[in-house]
């Protein structure tokens, strides 16, 4: 209770933080998860703020960025982030139908009631598999092995991605020999260039005259935007008003499923569980505002979970969420590490007990839905307005990039920004051309520096 009160203050200030931080991201359209929650989870983690301070400022700002992402893919046809791609054909529909305004509800209020659902049931699911962490830890370079294998056949890229591992991993052990010839172990730069692989690959085609010309385009683009209608008195709505209470239940359970499934895709389960929700409802108007409620809901579960139970539980980031957006959580080296000789953990399973993250993941939760949710129920008109008009995606790169660069330059000079153009180049190709996610390429990374040690000593 005392290390509670202690490092509650911290808590605060850094899920507000995170709140504050990813609910202006999330407005943006096309933000991926990985190429902004990950660096500034690092960099946080890397400024020494303490372990409750580095989990709630992650914890609040993927929940935040999950309610607000719905606002350029409800209003402006664009996906949030990677995450709402699979909620773009109900948005688009309701759209047609003059009712943007009551698809954005319907994500963001299924999100905050996701959200509250699914960070205790991952917490039961972490204390019911915890028993077999140790267990797990020893087998680490053989688990990790097969998550990846497993995460690469339930993407996207299904077998390509399987296929795409060899020359993947091979490409991390090669670089991996090369540094430490020099005498420069790296380990962040690895994990940044996976991070901004898309962004590496579109910089490196703006260069060539071909890719250049595919690229460009003739007019700015034009975007139709719904008068803002408010349909509630005060500034903070309650969710459970806003969906109906079939469409509450439907949220409740399948927040609850996806809180048990940690190590398949998120966008697989967000497709999966919207379909089963959507067979079962025959009034079009009705199926449509469920599913989208629904699938922003189990974006928002699948997070939580998939960055909980393998936090709690083991320690391993062992699903496409811990290996992707979460990794600093895990491993943020000098901070937090997985030892790959002796199987060592110090990172936040560790750091934290199981009540601490219950007790401030629910505070991330709350600050989310405190910043978040009336933000986007009250203002999203007003915001996407701004963006679109006003904001410059250029700027937002620009930004990224140099933080990139300097954390680059700070482990390893330039051998450090050398790795990260590298691998984010390969990565970034290979996740454009054969859908090899960033997912499938942390799990990657996980088994060249721990599973090809294993198999070599094997034989």
């Amino acid at each position: 209770m005392d290390s509670l009160i202690q490092q509650f203050p911290m808590a605060l200030a850094m899920g507000l933080l995170g709140a504050v931080v990813f609910a202006a991201i999330g407005l943006v359209s096309g933000t991926d998860e990985t190429t902004t929650i990950a660096p500034l989870t690092l960099l946080v983690a890397l400024l020494g703020v303490p372990p409750a301070g580095v989990f709630t400022f992650f914890m609040a700002g993927a929940v935040a960025k999950h309610m607000t992402h719905a606002i350029p893919t409800a209003l402006l046809g664009i996906p949030g982030d990677t995450m709402a791609a699979p909620l773009l054909q109900q948005a688009a529909m309701l759209r047609s139908l003059g009712v943007p305004h009551i698809a954005l509800r319907k994500m963001i209020s299924g999100a905050i009631v996701a959200a509250f659902v699914a960070l205790p049931f991952a917490v039961l699911f972490a204390v019911m598999l915890a028993p077999f962490g140790s267990l797990i830890t020893r087998a680490a370079p053989w688990v990790f092995l097969f998550a990846a294998v497993c995460i690469a056949y339930f993407s996207a890229g299904r077998w390509a991605s399987v296929l795409l591992l060899i020359p993947f991993v091979l490409l991390i052990v090669g670089l991996q020999t090369l540094t430490r010839s020099h005498g420069v172990n790296l380990s962040v730069s690895y994990f940044l260039g996976i991070a901004i692989g898309p962004l590496i690959a579109d910089l490196f085609s703006i260069l060539s005259p071909v890719e250049r010309r595919r690229m460009r385009r003739d007019h700015v683009s034009n975007f139709a935007l719904a008068p803002d209608l408010k349909g509630w008195s005060g500034y903070f709505p309650n969710p459970l008003k806003v969906l109906d209470r079939q469409q509450t239940a439907y949220t409740v359970a399948t927040a609850a499923v996806s809180s048990a499934t940690f190590v398949f895709s998120p966008v697989a389960m967000t497709v999966l569980m919207g379909e089963i929700v959507g067979a079962r409802i025959r009034h079009a108007y009705h199926r449509l505002t469920t599913v989208i409620a629904v699938r922003n809901g189990v974006t928002e579960a699948t997070y939580i979970a998939e960055a909980l139970i393998p936090l709690i539980a083991f320690g391993l980031p062992l699903s496409p969420v811990a290996a992707g957006p979460a990794a600093p959580l895990f491993n943020a080296p000098p901070r937090f590490t997985v030892n790959t000789a002796t199987g060592h953990i110090d990172n936040l399973h560790t750091l934290m007990t199981t009540w601490q993250f219950l007790v401030f993941g629910l505070l991330s939760i709350v600050l989310a839905a405190l910043i978040a949710y009336p933000l986007a129920m009250n203002y999203a008109h007003r915001a996407a307005s701004f963006v679109a008009r006003k904001l410059s995606h250029e700027a937002i790169i620009a930004t990224f990039s140099g933080l990139i660069v300097v954390i680059g330059l700070w482990e390893g000079q330039l051998l450090g920004l050398a790795v990260i153009l590298t691998v984010g180049l390969f990565g970034g190709l290979l996740s454009r051309l054969f859908a090899f996610n960033a997912g499938v390429q942390f799990m990657g990374y996980y088994a060249a520096v721990l599973s090809v040690p294993a198999i070599i000593k094997l034989f």
